[in-house]
C-alpha cells in the first residue's frame, strides 16, 4: 500500500513505538488517527503533525472504538491502516500471576485488537483494500522466566493475526505482524506488576535498546509490502535483526 495520502489509524499513540510509527506515518504523507488514553499527548503529537486527528480512546472500550472510528471517518472518509500498537506487560514468575491482571492484560493486548480491527473491517471491506498491522513482541520467540503472562498475551495476538491474514486476503485487506524486542520506550514505567524483574530482564537481554523510530520504520516497509511480518529480534534470541 502507498503510504502517501492514506489514513493511518494507529492505537496507544500517545508515546513510544505509537508515536513513532505516527511521526514516520506522517512524514511518509499520510492523515494519521491518533488514539490513546492520554489526551493531553495526543494534542501536543497532532499540533506537532500537523493533518493529525487526535481520539482520546481506551481501545478496552468497544463505544469508545466505535465513536473515535466515526471521528475517523468524519474528518477523512476512509480507513487505510490500523496499526494495533497499544498493549501493557507484566512480569510475574508463574505462581504469582494475579488472575484478575492477567485478564486485564488479554483484554488489552489480545482482545482489544480483535475489537479494533472489527471496527474497521466494514470500511475497508467497502473500500476494497486496507493494511492492518498487530504489534505483539519478540519476547515470544522463546521462553523467559517471568514473561508468562505477557507473553502469551503477544502469543495469542500473534496467532490472531495470523489467522486474520488468512481470512482476510481474498477481500483486499492484509494483516501482518510486527515483533519488536526490548526498546527505548515507557514500557517499563507502565508495567503492571515486576518492575525489578522486567528491569534485570531488559539489562541481561539488550544493553543497548532498539530505538523506537526503528520499529516504526518496520512498520510502514510491513504497510508498503504487505508481508507477513517482521521483526527487531537479535539473531541469538531467535530473530532476524544481525547484531
Amino acid at each position: 500500500m502507498d503510504i502517501n495520502n492514506a489514513v493511518v489509524l494507529v492505537t496507544g499513540a500517545s508515546s513510544g513505538i505509537g508515536a513513532a510509527t505516527a511521526r514516520s506515518a506522517s512524514r511518509a504523507g499520510a492523515k494519521v488517527v491518533l488514539l490513546a488514553r492520554r489526551e493531553d499527548r495526543l494534542r501536543q503529537l497532532a499540533e506537532e503533525l500537523g493533518e493529525a486527528l487526535p481520539v482520546r480512546c481506551d481501545v478496552t472500550d468497544s463505544e469508545q472504538i466505535a465513536t473515535a472510528v466515526k471521528a475517523a471517518m468524519d474528518r477523512f472518509g476512509r480507513i487505510d491502516v490500523l496499526v494495533n500498537n497499544a498493549g501493557q506487560g507484566a512480569g510475574s514468575p508463574i505462581g504469582e500471576i494475579d488472575p484478575e491482571g492477567f485478564r486485564a492484560i488479554l483484554n488489552l493486548n489480545v482482545v482489544a485488537p480483535l475489537l479494533m480491527m472489527q471496527a474497521v473491517l466494514p470500511f475497508m471491506r467497502q473500500q476494497g483494500a486496507g493494511s492492518i498491522v498487530n504489534v505483539s513482541s519478540g519476547i515470544i520467540f522463546g521462553a523467559l522466566p517471568g514473561s508468562g503472562a505477557y507473553g502469551s498475551s503477544k502469543a495469542a495476538l500473534a496467532k490472531l493475526s495470523a489467522v486474520a491474514r488468512t481470512e482476510l486476503v481474498s477481500i483486499g485487506i492484509v494483516v501482518s505482524t510486527m515483533y519488536p524486542f526490548i526498546t527505548a520506550t515507557e514500557f517499563l514505567k507502565s508495567l503492571q506488576t515486576g518492575h525489578e524483574m522486567a528491569s534485570d530482564l531488559e539489562a541481561s537481554h539488550a544493553p543497548k535498546p532498539d530505538k523506537p523510530e526503528r520499529v516504526a520504520e518496520a512498520i510502514l516497509d510491513l504497510i508498503r509490502t504487505g508481508a507477513e511480518q517482521a521483526d527487531r529480534v537479535p539473531e541469538k534470541f531467535g530473530g532476524t535483526l544481525k547484531d
